[in-house]
């Protein structure tokens, strides 16, 4: 296995800005919160009655140190969705409520993921967290370090083609994350992702 080296300015980074960082998330992710309280309740309506099923979709992912916790998004697909990556959603069968392809087109069915920012499931800017089911590219983190890191609501692999890149480029990008971290990085990620959901580029996974 490959020995991963970390550079001293990236150690401090990491003992240190990630102290900060969980500051700013349960700030952010608290305004952020009350901000779209009606959009929620607006939202929440229109999934009840489009088609049957919860409104909140939970589905089991892979986080921190590779420990697994519920991601919450609003639901998308009718009842019965096979639980697949998102690349395998066409090849599945399955079926995209008319509301649910407005919220993956706004990217406003990742509201819900507020909560585990609060929880300290996530942050807002990390590698996205993949299903369980996904083990090449958890390991492939692993072997680099990059599972260390809290997953994120975007991240810098997702700026970079989201699912239109393979697994090994999505951890080529995961650890250029690891190995720059900083306040920088997360807003700079952050201003692009804006840009990207503004153009509807792309879908999240």
């Amino acid at each position: 296995m490959e020995k991963t080296y970390i550079s001293k300015k990236t150690r401090d980074n990491k003992d240190i800005y990630p102290k900060i960082k969980r500051y700013i998330d349960i700030i952010l992710a608290i305004i952020f919160s009350i901000l779209v309280s009606p959009l929620v309740i607006f939202i929440a309506i229109a999934i009840k009655l489009e088609s049957k099923g919860p409104i909140i979709f939970k589905q089991t992912r892979s986080g921190k140190d590779g420990k697994p916790f519920e991601i919450y998004k609003f639901r998308t697909m009718k009842e019965g969705t096979p639980n697949v990556p998102t690349n395998q959603i066409n090849k599945s069968g399955c079926e995209i409520t008319k509301v649910g392809k407005f919220l993956r087109k706004s990217s406003l069915d990742e509201i819900p993921q507020l909560i585990n920012i609060l929880k300290k499931d996530m942050t807002f800017i990390g590698p996205r967290p993949v299903i369980v089911s996904e083990t090449k590219l958890i390991n492939l983190r692993k072997e680099k370090g990059v599972d260390s890191l809290y997953p994120g609501i975007s991240g810098w692999a997702q700026v970079n083609g989201r699912d239109e890149i393979d697994i090994y480029e999505k951890v080529k990008y995961d650890y250029e994350y690891l190995q720059n971290i900083s306040l920088k990085f997360d807003l700079k990620i952050a201003f692009i992702t804006g840009l990207k959901v503004l153009k509807s580029e792309g879908i999240r996974d």
